[in-house]
């Protein structure tokens, strides 16, 4: 069996866990850290508009982008 090593931030993360006592604390919390990512998405994507990685015509390639895994 292989064990798994949790790093610094999962293991605060988890003794924080210990004050949520209830479902709507852990929807409230669930909601902040989901803030959290679409805050640093949004910044992340200004970034890449200012820096001219993200274009129009990259925005329209991806309309067409076709990345399925074939199964046979």
């Amino acid at each position: 069996m292989q064990s798994t090593s949790l790093n610094n931030a999962q293991l605060e993360i988890l003794d924080m866990m210990s004050f949520v006592k209830s479902q709507e604390v852990l929807a409230d919390l669930k909601q902040v850290i989901s803030n959290y990512f679409a805050s640093e998405l949004e910044k992340e994507m200004n970034r890449l508009w200012e820096t001219g990685e993200m274009t129009e015509e990259k925005v329209e390639g991806f309309r067409n982008l076709h990345e399925r895994t074939p199964y046979k």
